[in-house]
């Protein structure tokens, strides 16, 4: 097996062997021996002295003779025993009397001697508790007897006597009760120092009876019952009959002697307490070290009342995991949320914490004068009850009862019958968090006095080995967020308001451009959609603007004037966001449906070149004909079109990675963090403060808007203009191919790309295509533009309805396949059919823009400032339709390129959506890209098969 050993304790080695160190293995004991207390080493048996000991099993015993049975208590010898043995073989006495077995000189006596101790008047001496000799009697049994009796009527309890009188605390319960086992339990060390603490307190205001009767109360969660006389009833029955002695320091629940265990019961005294009057000094975010933090200390108590020291929280006193002094410490400088939790095995905490320390805890402060002073720091405890009810679990601070002393561990109150004996149960303070509050509209840092919130848990103890208990630490800082609140509610009112308005006009334009004047439930469904994207931009312009106040305001302040909302405050915030996401995503929806269903069709320009000989299908004969116009150009075209629709003004990728840089990398993603510093870079050995939802949505928002502004600019002013313009280089080259765009993004509302060749054709040779563009830099020709003398080559039209029927009429044949006899000879086919049709279509849009169709005409004007504004056109083209000049391409519309803004704001609530779920920008950056090319691959894909559908370009030659 290696170097593997049996694992054995000294419990497994039984009453005849004990556990040899040097071996970690239980060995035997010698003839007449035993194992001793402690299980290391072996004992003689009763009856049976010591001869020699070296130690473990190098022991030799000797049986005593008859006549001197007994074995003195160091096990040496034998002597004889008058009165009796013991279990252990040793001789025994009656009470009081102490057991003699040496002389003065030392000498073993032959029989050993009971000696009575003198509790005579000049003596008042008793036997001591281990009866080895005597010592003066305790002082109440003198005071009260005059003598080391307590006989009746006096009353003896706790190792003191009493004087039976009128006016005594009534007799107490030594009971505390565990409401979260549902158990009550006789607790050994209230059995033994309930009474005595509460007699002594009470009779003769002993001070650490009074103290030791307090922490009692405490043990039992402070509760109070009106018919219990219980710890905490004994406590109120004196502190309310010793209201003539006084108090201290001017605080009217601090009582001379006694503990300070409670503020009082009174309706509302917490919310005075701790609203009515604010902390005397201030404090900053980047001041001196005694601005920045928090000193806290705490007096401690033993569980009999002796006043242990003054203790610093600083060092981790109420931190029960554990961790560096420098992370424990970061809890106590200001600004700072502080969370820690951890689980701590059962076994661990009775080793540590075998005997309780009871803490009142203070907050320090100097005065102008630099005295320190003490401010008392309130304890709310969640598992106080009043009257067999919690009283401490609401929000509503008016109905609490506030106390001043907790403890950590309690493992004595649950010990049943035996001190001596591992409890039963014990209670954990498995949650404290102190809250400090920030006085409203305060410019210099001033705050609430800070209150301490204690959640004990009750463990029932089975097998400490293998139970834990999971505990936390944490510090919290908060303010009055209703002002905040309502003033986001009336933003979101009022541009909600200005949302509906906005959507009613887009919804009038949308139904001025698709040519109908009706309002039917197609008409409510769009302003519905438009509405929803209007409404997510509400919803981000909100909480854009919130996550940003306080990255701003809250980092950067001195003095300090704002705290964080909490997390549970964060909650409309996150719904917010999720609201926008939600109804951005139906925007986003909308509008890629909407580009994926456009009408387009590209006009050719190109006339044949002469004529050819062409042989007649089924007559033999062959006839002169046009010579035909290629269809390359018109591929090439659409080609260009295709890629273009996703093209955006920033690129993607690097976007997504500019911004992950940006936070994981140069380190924005620590000005997300609850505390005050605005450090860019934090030390592997510095405390790391939870996450801030706001403030990680503030500086991801942030980035991604400042990088995509950035990139924009670069685009637009470098990119675009010294290296490539896909927009405006498609119009070129729809210019230089001799071809037109006619764009139906409405039922009667579109665009139109004019790229008729200023040449006259453009299939020619390469020699021919130079000379032509040369002569157009040298301005040799005319000039581009639909219009005489103009370079106006986009617009945005709006055509009658007259014209958009015959436009239908034509189309039907190049979508369905079918189309009237006149038109369509019933014998051709498919492919036939679907040809001509894109003929008529061509010769029909071609001559609509050369003015041929005088009932179809059109005219050319500019759009008014407020219709450019609006997004909308005033004039119906009732019998003209009409073609806006546009110098901004604005046909992007129907690409991606034209709404930049959308896709934008999406990407980000995308990002932050995964990001607040997740807690990872890491992962949200790789969704986001991820859900970026997937969308583009959706939008390039069905935008191909629309664009074959509506032109009849073979979709094969789209690549």
């Amino acid at each position: 097996r290696g170097f593997s050993v049996p694992l054995q304790s000294p419990a497994d080695c039984g009453a005849d062997r004990y556990f040899d160190s040097s071996r970690l293995a239980c060995a035997p004991c010698g003839a007449h021996q035993r194992q001793s207390a402690g299980g290391s080493s072996c004992v003689c048996e009763p009856g049976y002295r010591v001869v020699s000991s070296n130690g473990g099993f190098s022991v030799t015993c000797e049986k005593c003779p008859e006549n001197m049975s007994g074995v003195t208590q160091d096990g040496w010898n034998c002597i004889t025993c008058p009165n009796g043995l013991t279990s252990e073989g040793n001789c025994k006495c009656p009470n009081n009397e102490i057991l003699v077995e040496r002389g003065i000189d030392g000498v073993l006596l032959n029989e050993a001697l009971c000696l009575q101790c003198n509790g005579s008047e000049h003596s008042f001496s008793a036997s001591d508790a281990s009866g080895s000799r005597c010592v003066r009697c305790e002082n109440t049994f003198i005071q009260v007897s005059k003598s080391c009796d307590c006989n009746s009527p006096n009353i003896l309890t706790g190792g003191l006597c009493f004087l039976a009188r009128e006016g005594l605390p009534p007799k107490g319960v030594a009971a505390v009760r565990f409401a979260q086992l549902g158990i009550t339990l006789t607790s050994a060390w209230f059995l033994k120092n309930l009474q005595s603490s509460a007699f002594a307190c009470w009779l003769h205001s002993n001070l650490t009876a009074c103290q030791a009767l307090g922490n009692m109360c405490v043990m039992n969660m402070n509760s109070l019952s009106s018919s219990s006389t219980d710890a905490c009833g004994l406590f109120q029955y004196i502190f309310v009959s010793t209201a003539r002695v006084g108090i201290i320091h001017s605080i009217p629940y601090w009582r001379h002697n006694l503990p300070w265990l409670y503020y009082g019961d009174q309706p509302g005294l917490a919310s005075q307490v701790l609203e009515k009057n604010h902390f005397p000094t201030t404090f900053t975010f980047k001041g001196t070290d005694k601005d920045v933090k928090l000193k806290f200390i705490a007096a401690s108590f033993d569980a009999a009342g002796n006043f242990l020291k003054w203790q610093s929280l600083e060092g981790g006193i109420l931190q029960l995991c554990p961790d560096t002094q420098t992370k424990l410490n970061a809890a106590y400088v200001f600004g700072t949320t502080y969370q820690q939790s951890c689980k701590i095995s059962v076994s661990k905490i009775l080793l540590d914490f075998a005997d309780p320390v009871f803490y009142d805890l203070f907050l320090e402060y100097n005065d102008g004068n630099g005295q320190q002073y003490l401010w008392a720091v309130a304890v709310l405890n969640l598992n106080l009850q009043y009257n067999e009810k919690f009283v401490n679990q609401g929000s509503n601070m008016n109905n609490w009862l506030l106390t001043r002393r907790f403890f950590l561990v309690d493992a004595l109150s649950g010990k049943e019958n035996d001190l001596g004996k591992p409890p039963r149960v014990i209670r954990i303070a498995s949650k404290i968090t102190i809250s400090i509050r920030l006085v409203s509209h305060t410019q210099r840092g001033t705050i609430y006095p800070p209150l301490i919130t204690v959640a004990y848990t009750d463990v029932l103890i089975q097998n400490p080995e293998t139970q834990s208990v999971m505990v936390s630490f944490a510090v919290s800082y908060e303010m009055n967020q209703s002002e905040a609140q309502i003033q986001t509610d009336i933003a979101l009112g009022v541009l909600g308001g200005l949302a509906v308005l906005w959507s009613l006009l887009k919804t009038a334009g949308w139904k001025r451009r698709t040519g109908s004047s009706i309002i039917d439930l197609q008409t409510v469904f769009k302003f519905l959609l438009f509405y929803a994207g209007d409404l997510a931009n509400v919803f981000f312009i909100i909480t854009l603007g919130t996550g940003i106040y306080w990255l701003v305001f809250f980092k950067a302040q001195q003095f300090v004037s704002v705290l964080l909302p909490l997390p549970s405050q964060e909650e409309d915030f996150v719904t917010y966001i999720a609201c926008a996401f939600s109804l951005k995503a139906l925007q986003f929806l909308h509008l890629l449906v909407s580009q994926l269903a456009v009408d387009i069709f590209f006009i050719d320009w190109e006339r044949p070149k002469g004529k050819v000989l062409k042989a007649v299908e089924g007559e033999g004969v062959i006839k002169s004909a046009a010579a035909p116009v290629s269809i390359w150009r018109t591929y090439f075209i659409a080609n260009e079109w295709n890629e273009i629709q996703t093209v955006r003004k920033i690129n993607p990728l690097f976007q997504v990675l500019a911004v992950l840089f940006f936070l994981e990398v140069v380190g924005f993603s620590n000005l997300a963090l609850m505390d005050a510093s605005s450090s860019l870079t934090r030390s592997s050995e510095s405390y790391v403060a939870p996450w801030s939802r706001i403030l990680r949505f503030g500086v991801s928002a942030a980035l991604w808007i400042a990088i995509a502004i950035l990139q924009v600019i670069f685009f637009a002013v470098i990119y675009e203009r010294f290296v490539e313009d896909k927009i405006s280089q498609f119009v070129d080259l729809c210019c230089v191919s001799n071809i037109s765009v006619f764009l139906l993004s409405h039922n009667c509302f579109g665009h139109y790309i004019h790229g008729r060749s200023v040449h006259g054709h453009a299939d020619t040779n390469m020699e021919e295509m130079n000379m032509n563009l040369k002569r157009e830099a040298e301005n040799l020709c005319s000039q581009r533009g639909l219009l005489p003398n103009t370079d106006g080559q986009t617009f945005q039209i709006s055509i009658s309805r007259k014209m958009r029927l015959h436009y239908d009429w034509i189309h039907e044949t190049l979508t369905k396949k079918r189309g009237p006899a006149r038109l369509l000879d019933s014998s051709a086919n498919t492919f036939e059919q679907s040809t001509r049709a894109y003929n008529a279509m061509n010769k029909f849009l071609s001559s609509f823009i050369d003015h041929v169709h005088k009932e179809m005409d059109y005219i050319v004007k500019d759009k008014l400032l407020l219709e450019r504004i609006l997004g909308m056109e005033f004039m119906e083209p009732i019998d003209k339709s009409i073609f806006y000049n546009d110098e901004g391409h604005s046909f992007s519309d129907v690409l991606y390129y034209g709404n930049e803004t959308t896709l934008l704001i999406f990407d980000i609530l995308f990002f932050s959506v995964v990001d607040l779920a997740s807690q990872s920008f890491v992962l949200a950056a790789i969704l986001t890209y991820l859900q970026q090319e997937l969308f583009r691959f959706i939008r390039s894909t069905l935008g191909q098969k629309n664009l074959a559908s509506k032109t009849l370009v073979d979709q094969r030659f789209l690549i």
